[in-house]
């Protein structure tokens, strides 16, 4: 029984019994995956597979048993990795952080160079994706920490720390009649074409609530996972925007305008995922407590475990 054997079934089953989606995720080939499965299959007089021809279409109930384990001892096997190189070398390594466009852009910036002051031979890699994604790859162990605002529920192998808090603003052209408000309101809002997040990212469902509870139902007439989408089509003049306070500067958005929405919608929570039972470097839990003070070393640890 090989290493490489676990890999090739582990992830056999994380990519919905696909054979060519884990070959192409491990970056080998599809009959390389397959001869290996049928190798390791032979050497435990076992199926872990039930198939149809030679598509593969579920698990034998011993081969969901052994590919469970199989993901531990991977794990395993890795945390003996990172502690091997923490006592080595404290100083050098990776930190894999997985998060969307909008807390990369907007909320990490200033972690990430106080970080790599303090750890300037420490190198980040930072992978962008869909909260969803950057879940999963949190849960797989493709990264070390998933930072997101929603997604992240969606894996039980995951520890989930709340890391800050936000909420939202309006943003407007220069001219534009909600600037004459006294108090902005929902329902003075929902009489424009709304610009605003995509559903699953940066708080949308939260923000969809507000208004449903309000009675309202809003016109949203363009959505974009970027902020800085969203601010380019209001100042064409497409609507008004709803985005996260932290995705407006107002020297560099100008001649846009931002409105405080913090009083018309609850605020949203981001969150940190980390896999259970996953062994940290001692660098990535600084990186953790610059980004939110409150999660101090004890509390990540207490999680994980």
């Amino acid at each position: 029984m090989k290493l490489q054997q676990l890999k090739y079934i582990v992830e056999i089953t994380r990519r919905d019994l696909s054979i060519s989606a884990a070959a192409d995720a491990l970056h080998t080939s599809q009959p390389g995956v397959s001869n290996q499965v049928q190798l390791l299959e032979q050497e435990l007089g076992l199926k872990l597979f039930e198939r149809h021809g030679k598509r593969l279409v579920n698990l034998t109930p011993i081969g969901r048993r052994i590919i469970d384990m199989a993901d531990k001892v991977l794990l395993d096997v890795d945390n003996i990795k990172q502690i091997a190189a923490d006592n080595h070398n404290d100083q050098l390594g990776t930190l894999s952080i997985g998060t969307t466009h909008t807390q990369a852009r907007y909320a990490l910036p200033q972690a990430i160079k106080a970080f790599s002051q303090r750890y300037p031979k420490i190198h980040l890699n930072m992978v962008q994706g869909t909260p969803t994604d950057v879940a999963e790859m949190a849960a797989t162990g493709k990264v070390d920490i998933a930072i997101a605002t929603e997604g992240l529920a969606k894996f039980d192998t995951l520890a989930i720390l709340p890391c800050y808090q936000w909420n939202r603003s309006i943003i407007v052209p220069p001219d534009h009649p909600l600037l004459n408000e006294n108090q902005l309101t929902l329902k003075a809002i929902a009489h424009y074409p709304l610009l605003t997040y995509v559903m699953g990212f940066t708080g949308r469902e939260q923000q969809d609530k507000s208004f449903l509870e309000k009675g309202l139902t809003p016109d949203v007439v363009f959505t974009a996972t970027d902020a800085d989408v969203i601010k380019t089509y209001v100042e064409l003049g497409l609507g008004v925007g709803i985005i996260a306070s932290m995705a407006f500067d107002s020297n560099k958005d100008a001649p846009l305008v931002q409105l405080d929405a913090s009083h018309l919608f609850s605020p949203s929570t981001t969150h940190l995922g980390i896999r259970r039972g996953s062994h940290l470097r001692s660098y990535a839990y600084e990186f953790i407590e610059l980004l939110a003070p409150s999660l101090k070393h004890d509390i990540v640890k207490q999680a994980i475990e």
